[in-house]
């Protein structure tokens, strides 16, 4: 059986003018093949409401599990849980258990503002994902995982989500270095690709101080394919010098 898939939703203005790095999918896209997840694809939208609502839909449509960063602070422009309980179709409002999160995190004498309520507004029928920094959950609704988009946070939440969804076979890869450019090796890659279609061959050119070469990257949820694999690309790499 084929592994879950899953689609990443990066939401933010700040991440398609430059002034903010994106470094969320990085991070999913490594503890995901370490579960046997096989992220597929990685959107980029701005905080436009029926942007978000329209690739939500898309991509719930067509993957395993979607999961989002960004957009659920207390700001005018944070819109993603709004955006998610439309997409649905449900309410949004405060939830009390969303509320006692925010409340552990400030603390008991301490009075929540309007701000902090924003981030305790909650689809109906979601669960809530921990957040262990802030206080401020995300939550998942269907088949959609709703994070924050600042790094140490979303990792903290996917920590806490990921032991909970269904899974797969975890990914393995090894890596090989060839000290010739792609040219001289795309040949018998090209073979070997069509003869082991049960991996993924890449192929990674690069330049160092000590010259140029390609790394070449074997994955596949199969260990025992994976080495075999490895086991020709070695007499390639033998071959070619």
């Amino acid at each position: 059986m084929s592994n879950p898939t899953a689609a990443m939703l990066v939401i933010g203005d700040e991440i398609l003018s430059g002034r903010t790095r994106e470094a969320n999918a990085y991070h999913l896209a490594g503890r995901l093949g370490q579960v046997g997840i096989d992220l597929r694809e990685i959107r980029v939208v701005p905080d436009d409401h029926r942007v978000i609502v329209d690739a939500l839909d898309q991509l719930r449509a067509a993957h395993t599990h979607v999961f989002t960063s960004g957009g659920i602070g207390p700001t005018h422009d944070d819109i993603t849980a709004d955006a998610v309980a439309d997409a649905f179709g449900v309410g949004i409002e405060v939830r009390e258990d969303a509320r006692e999160h925010l409340q552990a995190a400030v603390g008991a004498g301490r009075t929540l503002t309007t701000e902090h309520l924003r981030m305790a507004r909650i689809p109906h029928g979601a669960a809530l994902i921990a957040n262990r920094i802030s206080g401020a959950p995300g939550f998942s609704i269907g088949n959609v995982h709703v994070m924050a988009g600042v790094p140490s946070i979303f990792v903290a939440m996917l920590d806490d989500l990921l032991p909970g969804l269904e899974a797969g076979s975890p990914v393995v890869s090894s890596e090989l270095r060839f000290d010739v450019g792609e040219g001289r090796i795309a040949a018998p890659l090209r073979a070997l690709a069509a003869e082991m279609p049960g991996v993924s061959i890449g192929s990674y050119p690069f330049r160092d101080d000590a010259g140029y070469g390609t790394n070449i990257v074997v994955r596949g949820t199969d260990p025992a394919l994976v080495r075999k694999a490895m086991e020709r690309l070695r007499a390639i790499h033998d071959a070619v010098g």
